[in-house]
Parts: structure tokens; C-alpha cells; sequence
């Protein structure tokens, strides 16, 4: 029996300042309660790139630019093995407000990555940030 192919989701560190964007799970969603950089899985035949300006989009109204790659890890969760490919980004226009998927956006410092519960396949991510110059 062969493992199953890990399932590919994207997500963007978005940065405004010296501030980074992370997203709280609402309730009734996967993971609720749960801290994260905003994304979402990567549909068939889509690259990453096109997949979190969609999700982006979709989830928080706004567009981002400059996208870089940041960190792409493998976390298992629940039995399956999650890729978070993340990406640095900024924001095209204003910040987002509201979102489909979460029920609190907060703008966080990097001392303060450390002081919400970040959802397991994130914090790798959240890892490196804090290890940055």
C-alpha cells in the first residue's frame, strides 16, 4: 500500500509595517480556533502562486503582490501529511476586514507570533519568522 500524496495548501505571510497578518479559524471550520496565515488548498492543475492570489481573494477580498517564497513543510495532521508552501506578500490596496473562513484578523509583531495558539502545519512558518534578522 502506498501513502497518499500529501495535500498541498498555500498561504501568504502578509506583511504591512512590521506587522504580519495571521487569521483565526471560526467556528464550525476545520481547525477552529486555530491562529493561521491565510491561504488555502491548491486546486488540480493550479500553480501555488495562481492558488493563493485566488484563495486570497476569495477568503479576504483583497489582492496581494510581490510574492516570495518563504518555507514549504510537511506537517502531519490527523493522519494525512499537510505541505504548506507560504509566501511573503504585501498588499495591493487596503487591509482586509473581514473573511469567509475566519472570525478574527490580527496584525502581529513578531514578538507577538508567540502569543496566539497557531494552527499545527503553520508553525513551522512561524519558526523561521522569529528566527529572522
Amino acid at each position: 500500500m502506498t501513502a497518499a500524496a500529501p495535500l498541498v495548501v498555500v498561504a501568504a505571510i502578509v506583511s504591512d509595517g512590521d506587522t504580519v497578518l495571521a487569521c483565526r479559524r471560526a467556528p464550525g471550520r476545520a481547525a477552529a480556533g486555530a491562529w493561521e496565515f491565510p491561504g488555502g488548498k491548491v486546486e488540480p492543475g493550479e500553480s501555488a502562486r495562481h492558488a493563493l492570489r485566488r484563495e486570497i481573494r476569495e477568503e479576504l477580498g483583497v489582492e496581494l503582490r510581490g510574492l516570495r517564497p518563504f518555507t514549504t513543510d510537511d506537517t502531519t495532521v490527523d493522519g494525512r501529511v499537510i505541505r504548506l508552501v507560504c509566501f511573503r506578500a504585501r498588499l495591493a490596496g487596503a487591509r482586509p476586514t473581514v473573511s469567509t473562513d475566519h472570525d478574527r484578523l490580527s496584525w502581529l509583531t513578531r514578538d507577538e507570533l508567540t502569543t496566539v495558539d497557531w494552527a499545527k502545519p503553520d508553525m513551522p512558518a512561524v519558526a523561521t519568522l522569529q528566527r529572522l534578522p
